[in-house]
């Protein structure tokens, strides 16, 4: 199969079955550490625990620039 063939077929499929194709071929150019991998898995899930419980609150992308901007301008 040619390449522009795949991206073809790729684009007809559904954004869930894209973003699986996006993410196995993220993974062959880019395989996993295991040992780096595992530490950002156990941030990212005490994160989400934390936003969840509402622990801590989450701020606007828009927010966190507008703030950068005015300190920095």
């Amino acid at each position: 199969m040619k390449t522009e063939d795949l991206l073809r077929e790729i684009e007809s499929l559904s954004v869930e079955e894209r973003a699986r194709v996006a993410d196995a071929v993220l993974k062959s150019l880019n395989p996993p550490g295991s040992g780096i991998d595992k530490k950002w898995v156990e941030v990212i899930r005490r994160r989400l625990d934390e936003v969840q419980s509402g622990t801590v609150k989450s701020i606007s992308g828009d927010e966190v620039f507008g703030e950068i901007w005015k300190r920095f301008s």
